[in-house]
């Protein structure tokens, strides 16, 4: 009996230890699984963003193809999450378009991100957002497991590829439940399941992203229908007055928002600020570093034909989407000329570049000659107005561009344009070869035309096949606000400085004249902290500063401190009062402002004014003198900058100040428009 019970006890530790080796076995063949699936990198879309992604750091696969314009991109190096996660790793030059691995980290959230062109793809600017993320070469970190299965901020998961795998979280457990202890045998059950499991269920349509709005394509890259085109042979004097039709030439070759797709609150995990708030697309407010109003002046002439105002368009289109277009950044309008010139649209119909690229696309061509001249002279009379979305304070530029020659004359209308503050690009293409020369109405009319002869402000492309590469550099310049030259104007570039007499003789009812006098100059000009400034000095045997250039920084602001001058009474030390107003006035004036001064006397110096006179013209300082009553024109002369004719004026009467504002203005403004232009 004895033996019997010790045979079965060892048939039982055999079948034990039988049962103990195979469950060993199959744990190990169990793990090996589990390994494997830690290295399974999970593939992704080109359409998926990385704030559906919940996971904090994570390696995924990205197709090819992620560089088309589709996929949005927000910011540069540093992306905001609305972005395409494999669109951002192209941008950055980690992946090209062939796709590839890559490592996505998040981090805090931005006040700003600025749009690049980069690797074939254009970012965009956004002025803010939640959350950010970086991307890198997917090499794993030391200590770091990276999950196989990607958690997503929806029930429904985003459109995948065949073998993406993906979890969601589990619902949160009700509070007073009780929750059940979990086993090492259930986790390895789920997990064995799990592995065996390789079918996935079809995406629903909804969980699918947003479709984008095309973007142009990418700096430097031709259309796929201009690709098609064999170089043809245009008659580019056709339809030109005066062209020799026997005569042909050839080519040479802030935030919106809007509500998040799928988000399902009852699994208790969508972000606290998805659930206050339409989450929307982003539209950019545009680049604060571009800041500028812009006219394209667009040749419709029937001379460039069809083929070629096709090209022009699409720069149009590529400048738009270049320039990043918002009402923080630059704004753009269009106008076409033929024989007349007409706004297509103006600086405030569009405010977003992929409004702008479509409304572009919807132009038609005029038509006509091209009569560059009268739609130059067009836009400075109608197109930088309030009404048309000027913005006073941003630059004015206005870009034109040319298909061989214009049909009329440009410099005068040019010139109107420059006085007013616009800065004249010119684009010219297919310029006349030697035997069309003849036919140029204006010869040199780029020179005569542009803001400035150093060729900064010029561009000549053989062929409108090359148009394209002056993109970059033309969308560089456009934004180098500080190289705008034509922006200063003779009414918003000075320092003004008043020096008046108010000695005995004058009296206190022709001093208030004199007052009104300088308050009607003052009005002439745009008075602020960027623009002109105005201080005031008044001098008896003494001098006194009523205010300084930096005091008052808005147009209301110094008329009033001009009313509030007090009458003072005393001798007349012209002399004496010069210096002082150098020393006190002069010597805080900005470097790239014009430092002007007006001096208003009514009798003839105490002291001697031509070496104080001689030291203000030294100091650059142009120097108007006008007397009244009894004040010597000789000395006014001497006082007056060179030639004395433009700078020295007389009335035989305080009453009859006012008539000299209109001829000192103009004086002040022929003198700085008279300046060279290189």
């Amino acid at each position: 009996m004895g033996t019997v019970v010790l045979t079965m006890k060892a048939s039982v530790i055999e079948m034990f230890l039988v049962l103990l080796v195979t469950g060993i076995h199959s744990n190990k063949e169990m793990t090996k699984k589990i390994k494997r699936l830690k290295f399974n990198v999970p593939q992704i879309n080109c359409d998926v963003k990385a704030g559906k992604i919940i996971n904090p750091e994570f390696i995924v696969k990205c197709p090819a193809g992620c560089q088309d314009p589709k996929y949005h991109v927000y910011g540069t190096d540093v992306y905001a999450s609305y972005s395409s996660v494999c669109g951002a790793a192209v941008h950055s030059g980690v992946l090209d378009n062939s796709g590839g691995k890559i490592l996505v980290r998040k981090v805090a959230g931005q006040s700003g991100y600025k749009g690049s062109y980069s690797n074939g793809v254009q970012s965009l600017s956004l002025p803010r957002w939640r959350e950010s993320f970086i991307v890198s070469e997917s090499k794993p970190q030391k200590g770091v497991t990276y999950p196989s299965a990607l958690t997503y901020s929806s029930s429904k998961t985003p459109a995948a590829k065949a073998g993406e795998t993906t979890k969601a979280y589990e619902r949160p457990s009700v509070p007073g439940t009780t929750s059940q202890p979990v086993t090492l045998t259930q986790v390895l059950a789920v997990t064995t399941a799990e592995a065996s499991h390789t079918t996935l269920p079809k995406p629903s349509p909804s969980a699918a992203s947003t479709t984008s709005s095309p973007r142009p394509q990418p700096v430097g890259h031709r259309s796929r229908e201009m690709d098609l085109w064999s170089t043809p042979t245009y008659t580019s004097s056709q339809n030109r007055p005066g062209a020799n039709p026997g005569v042909q030439r050839q080519d040479s070759s802030g935030a919106a928002f809007q509500k998040p797709v799928g988000a399902d609150v009852s699994l208790g995990f969508v972000p606290k600020e998805e659930l206050s708030t339409q989450s929307l697309e982003p539209v950019s407010l545009g680049d604060p570093n571009c800041k500028v109003d812009l006219s394209f002046l667009i040749d419709g002439s029937s001379s460039i034909g069809k083929r070629r105002f096709r090209i022009q368009k699409q720069f149009l289109a590529d400048i738009a989407q270049a320039l990043d277009i918002g009402p923080a950044g630059p704004l753009m309008g269009v106008v076409q000329y033929g024989d007349n010139p007409a706004t297509h649209f103006n600086l405030r119909t569009h405010t977003n570049s992929r409004d702008l690229k479509t409304a572009i696309e919807k132009i038609t061509q005029r038509g006509g000659l091209a009569n560059a001249g009268r739609a130059i002279s067009f836009v400075t009379k109608n197109f930088f107005s309030k009404a048309n979305g000027n913005r006073g304070g941003s630059p004015n530029v206005a870009v034109v561009l040319v298909d061989g020659w214009p049909t009329d004359k440009v410099e005068e209308a040019s010139r109107l344009a420059r006085e007013s503050g616009i800065n004249i690009f010119f684009i010219t293409i297919e310029g006349a070869v030697e035997n069309e020369k003849q036919y140029v109405l204006e010869p040199n009319f780029v020179n005569k035309a542009v803001c400035r002869t150093n060729g900064f402000y010029s561009f000549h492309v053989q062929s409108w096949f090359g148009l394209h590469k002056t993109l970059q550099p033309l969308v560089k310049r456009v934004c180098d606000t500080e190289r705008l030259a034509c922006s200063k104007t003779c009414l918003n570039s000075a320092d003004i400085g008043f020096v008046i007499d108010g000695s005995s003789s004058v009296g206190t009812g022709n001093f208030r004249t004199v007052l009104q006098f300088v308050a009607n100059l003052s009005k002439e000009f745009e008075i602020s902290d960027t623009d002109t400034r105005v201080g005031a000095v008044q001098y008896t045997y003494e001098q006194r500063l009523e205010f300084g250039f930096d005091k008052y920084s808005s147009k209301a602001d110094v008329l009033n401190a001009i009313k509030r001058v007090g009458y003072w009474s005393g001798g007349t030390s012209t002399g004496a009062a010069i210096n002082y107003a150098l020393e006190q006035l002069f010597q805080k004036s900005k470097p790239n402002k014009r430092k002007l001064m007006i001096l208003i006397t009514d009798g003839r110096s105490y002291d001697d004014v031509r070496i104080p006179a001689l030291a203000a013209h030294l100091k650059g300082v142009i120097t108007y003198a006008v007397g009244v009553a009894w004040a010597a024109q000789e000395e006014l002369e001497v006082i007056a900058t060179h030639p004395a004719r433009d700078h020295s004026f007389f009335a035989d009467d305080f009453d009859n100040l006012y008539q000299y504002v209109p001829r000192i203005i103009r004086n002040i403004c022929t003198e700085f428009n008279s300046q060279p232009r290189n």
